[in-house]
């Protein structure tokens, strides 16, 4: 993220106090996160300035320092952020019981098609803009990524474990191993609608996958 404004140096440690004419810690927090998200998802890291975030928030410029250290503090409290809400929407679809479990992937992946389209197909994964930013991004980041990808797929081994065990998937990948490959591709998908603006990467991936996976059933 290009900044705009001096930073703190790692060593600083953030003014104490509320700065003249702040909102409420909480609040101020809380829109800093949501105006980062919003911009991070759309154009990426580093081609978003604090100024830029700062407007968006309606806070105050000396604000941003009394919340996080610095950009790379705010990045990491943009991933836990994103996961938090990310997680309940996977949480959403995959425990819903009244639905298979291959249908509730299903479900999960048309939910988040409608919510790439609500904004055009212009904003796309936090975690998987900031995958692709990696090699500019401060070392932590790749720590904290990782691990948000893992728990992502393991929800998902978890529901392909349901599948598997009710005879609904091939028994010849292990659900683990499905669910990384899942998420690999998907991520991958969700980059190829941002750049074309439109959901077909989105079905395609998700149609493939599940008919490669499935046991279709017979009529006896």
């Amino acid at each position: 993220m290009t900044e705009t404004v001096p930073l703190q140096s790692a060593s600083q440690k953030p003014r104490r106090g509320r700065p003249r004419g702040a909102p409420d810690a909480s609040e101020a927090r809380q829109k800093l996160i949501r105006a980062g998200l919003e911009h991070l998802t759309e154009k990426g890291y580093f081609s978003v300035g604090i100024d830029e975030i700062l407007k968006a928030a309606g806070v105050p410029k000396g604000s941003f320092y009394h919340y996080f250290h610095g950009k790379a503090d705010f990045g990491l409290a943009l991933v836990a952020a994103y996961n938090a809400y990310f997680t309940t929407q996977i949480e959403r679809a995959f425990l819903d019981e009244e639905h298979a479990p291959l249908d509730r992937l299903r479900i999960f992946t048309a939910r988040a098609e409608e919510r790439m389209a609500r904004h055009g197909f212009r904003r796309g994964c936090l975690v998987g803009n900031l995958g692709q930013e990696m090699g500019a991004l401060p070392d932590e980041f790749r720590a904290a990524l990782t691990a948000v990808l893992e728990d992502w797929q393991a929800r998902t081994a978890r529901l392909l474990s349901l599948a598997l065990a009710q005879g609904t998937i091939v028994p010849h990948h292990a659900p683990a191993d499905l669910a990384e490959t899942f998420w690999i591709g998907w991520e991958g998908a969700v980059l190829r609608a941002k750049l074309e603006l439109r959901p077909d990467p989105l079905r395609r991936f998700a149609d493939t996958f599940l008919r490669l996976i499935e046991i279709e059933a017979t009529n006896t």
